[in-house]
């Protein structure tokens, strides 16, 4: 029971103390039928089903949160009541996020990685356990796309994708999982992509796809293998986002395109993945791992 449920516990009984006391008495009667309203308005507010999305107290760590959907991760969090870790390659990215966060009462840090190396998110993890002690959520969603025809995907561009995109996915849960398993209990979200169900058109990325198939089968693997340890594995696909990266002159005739491939009729926003993010995040999810929630406008139905 939490101390807010124990509270209105301990004003209902005092209310029906006081009830049985006054008798007939009308006017304390209206002021204590007033105060059994409020109560039953706390115990509707502070034990419904809206305050189990709330993250108060806990600790979130968010990859490529520098920028896009990793910043409105952190915001969201930070808005559920997390304290947040910032991880990002550009520090700079980083820090501003952070900025932001705590011009809204959030607390907050910044971390420089670049997750395709295993040392560098050890690293990233311990600096949020020194830094608060514990670590409860964690959102890899550090990400790259390179686009090319498969006859001409160079060595460079196939190995930093799959880096950045898939080994980089897998060492950040590796990390957080080494210390959510001691302590039985963590949610891990990982950032992956319709891209890992469907053959995106008409821009060629065949490293990007295959990258993000294996965070969708990665977070199925680790869901079950760490199911009975308490700690949640699940991943989000986004559909195309309109972020800063898509905001450019060059890819306006493809956003063309997608607009219309999307049933919707619209590119999606960063605040339509955040919900899906606090939900996975908090108890609600408990049942739920090894899954994947495609949030792309209905791209895939077609």
């Amino acid at each position: 029971m939490s101390s807010a449920e124990g509270s209105i516990l301990s004003l209902k009984s005092l209310l029906d103390e006081l009830t049985s006391l006054t008798g007939k008495d009308a006017k304390v009667a209206e002021k204590i039928e007033k105060c059994q309203k409020l109560v039953k308005g706390l115990e509707t507010t502070e034990t419904g089903i809206l305050t189990k999305f709330r993250l108060d107290g806990q600790i979130a760590l968010v990859t490529g949160g520098g920028q896009g959907i990793g910043r409105g991760f952190a915001h969201g969090l930070g808005e559920a009541g997390c304290k947040v870790a910032v991880a990002d390659l550009e520090i700079s990215r980083a820090e501003t996020v952070v900025s932001e966060l705590k011009a809204k009462g959030i607390e907050a840090i910044a971390i420089k990685v670049d997750v395709s190396k295993k040392e560098d998110t050890k690293a990233m993890v311990q600096k949020v356990l020194d830094t608060w002690g514990d670590l409860h959520i964690a959102c890899n969603n550090a990400g790259i796309v390179y686009h090319s025809d498969s006859e001409d995907t160079s060595e460079t561009e196939w190995s930093r994708t799959m880096g950045v995109n898939l080994d980089g996915v897998f060492y950040c849960c590796q990390a957080e999982a080494k210390h959510m398993l001691t302590k039985g209990h963590g949610k891990i979200i990982n950032t992956a992509s319709m891209s890992g169900r469907i053959v995106n058109h008409p821009q060629k990325q065949v490293a990007y796809n295959v990258s993000k198939a294996g965070v969708v089968h990665m977070t199925r693997t680790l869901g079950a293998e760490w199911a009975t340890r308490g700690v949640r594995v699940n991943s989000i696909s986004p559909g195309y986002i309109d972020t800063p990266l898509n905001q450019t002159a060059a890819l306006e005739a493809l956003k063309k395109q997608w607009i219309a491939d999307t049933p919707m009729g619209r590119l999606g926003l960063v605040e339509d993945l955040v919900g899906a993010v606090i939900y996975l995040a908090s108890p609600v999810s408990d049942y739920m791992t090894g899954n994947d929630v495609v949030i792309d406008g209905g791209f895939t139905c077609w």
